[in-house]
């Protein structure tokens, strides 16, 4: 279901596009990929580049997050194709630094020490937390199929199957509170 319809006429000045992905590798881990365009509807003068025409991205930034199963970041690799200033392009190399980090419990705070303030890009770390969950989206499922399947084969075999496939995330949204139904469904299915 769409949002209402505006209360007033009204004209698109700003558009950001976010477009990310997960990937499953050939050597087992995942590649998590974001792109990043912001774009003006109107032509505008900027210090470093000059006259920027509408619609030309006033930023351009690329950042691709390596991850293991496991949810530690193997590599980080960043690139930006348009920035409003010259220097810009300098804070892509920093995000390296994120290799080795965790992501779940403390991942902002992680990511914050290592290109936070002025060795990073505002924009690039904004796509962190999404990149995120991307990664969860990605690979929890995979993860999850081949515990199901494993269990399943141990229980074929007369063996105990290991202890819960999948941890809910209880508490963190509507869906997941603890006297959900969808809660009480998923707790139903992991007995099972």
């Amino acid at each position: 279901m769409p949002l209402s319809a505006p209360e007033t006429d009204r004209r698109l000045i700003h558009t950001r596009t976010i477009e990310m992905q997960g990937f499953a590798r050939a050597d087992g881990l995942y590649d998590i990929e974001a792109h990043l365009v912001d774009t003006k509807t109107y032509p505008f003068e900027n210090m470093d580049r000059g006259a920027i025409p509408a619609g030309e991205p006033l930023h351009g930034m690329w950042l691709r997050l390596v991850v293991g199963e496991d949810m530690v970041i193997r590599a980080c690799e960043a690139s930006t194709d348009f920035a409003p200033y010259a220097v810009c392009p300098g804070a892509a190399p920093n995000f390296s630094a994120l290799a080795g980090v965790s992501i779940g419990v403390g991942f902002n705070r992680a990511v914050k020490d290592r290109v936070g303030g002025s060795v990073g890009c505002t924009h690039l770390r904004e796509l962190l937390a999404q990149m995120a969950t991307v990664a969860f989206q990605t690979i929890g499922p995979l993860k999850w199929r081949k515990a199901r399947e494993e269990a399943a084969r141990l229980k074929e075999a007369g063996l105990p199957a290991p202890g819960p496939i999948r941890k809910l995330p209880i508490g963190s949204c509507l869906a997941y509170a603890p006297d959900s139904p969808v809660v009480a469904r998923h707790q139903a299915a992991m007995e099972e």
